[in-house]
């Protein structure tokens, strides 16, 4: 088949069915955006997950007695958790803090930008504690049941808990933008076979008389299936462009302070790249399956 024919072939259907290829176009922008978006979110999460995981760490909170009578950790059962608690496998560091110590790192950390709140704190609310940072954070199970029951142990916190609520968040964020996703490729779908139906049915008469003369099937059903992938290129083209502007104009923009406190990771231009080649491919592939699927069943020249 001559490249001009069909290239020709390619454009004339376009152009005729223009409505219904921009629908097309938009529609499959915007089901590859979101697509596309919702994998970003997976990137930043997996990513912003390990960042969360290098900083976990269990505290366990001392009774009440310890945490009054012991400040400097010096009674056997003291320091006999925290000489158990060094040796434990997985173990990187512990750090005892007291009454005081417990109120400074509260203040410094929750209280930082409200002084009025933090001149009502007194040693009195807050136990004395090990900080006890891990290698391994799926190590926490361990420190449980080694710890949890032992004399002068009141309870044990696993900050673990709280990236996990975290990051079901944005499972829930990710998952709502593959749902939508999905819709929006349902859409593409049904519109790619009723442009393909539409060109073939307006083009009848001439496909009709290439057949007559000697043409295959697959020669002159070609250029309906390249309507179908050119149109779904350029809204994957669309569709990456949406990524980066977006990217920089509104996500870079508004979790800007996230990523400079470090709460966030950042969705980078390297990220987008690296999507862009998986939204090309989906949408060359729905609409390849789509067109020749339709085809098959619905044009019978």
């Amino acid at each position: 088949m001559r490249a001009s024919f069909l290239f020709g072939e390619v454009l004339t259907g376009l152009r005729r069915n223009i409505t219904m290829t921009i629908a097309m176009i938009l529609t499959t922008a915007i089901s590859l955006g979101l697509f596309g978006g919702g994998l970003l979110v997976v990137q930043m999460a997996n990513k912003t997950q390990q960042i969360f995981l290098d900083r976990v760490e269990v505290q366990i909170f001392l009774t009440d007695d310890i945490s009054t009578s012991d400040p400097q950790c010096t009674s056997d059962i003291c320091a006999s958790l925290r000489s158990d608690l060094e040796s434990t496998p997985s173990v990187v560091s512990v750090q005892y803090l007291n009454r005081d110590d417990a109120v400074a790192d509260a203040t410094e950390r929750v209280f930082r930008d409200q002084p009025e709140l933090a001149s009502l704190v007194s040693p009195d609310s807050f136990p004395a504690s090990f900080k006890v940072k891990l290698s391994d954070p799926e190590r926490f199970g361990v420190i449980e049941d080694q710890f949890g029951l032992r004399p002068g142990v009141q309870s044990v916190l696993n900050q673990r808990d709280l990236v996990d609520r975290l990051f079901s968040v944005l499972a829930g964020v990710r998952n709502a933008a593959f749902a939508v996703a999905v819709v929006q490729a349902i859409a593409a779908v049904l519109l790619i076979a009723n442009m393909v139906q539409i060109a073939a049915f307006t083009r009848r008469t001439e496909v009709g008389i290439m057949r007559l003369v000697g043409a295959t099937r697959w020669y002159t059903q070609l250029p309906f299936l390249l309507e179908a992938v050119v149109a779904s290129l350029i809204g994957a083209a669309l569709a990456i462009a949406g990524l980066f502007t977006a990217k920089v104009g509104f996500v870079d923009s508004v979790l800007g302070d996230l990523y400079q406190a470090n709460i966030l990771a950042r969705i980078t231009t390297s990220d987008v790249l690296l999507v862009s080649p998986v939204l090309l491919v989906v949408g060359v592939g729905m609409a390849t399956v789509t067109s020749y699927v339709t085809l098959r069943l619905y044009v019978r020249h």
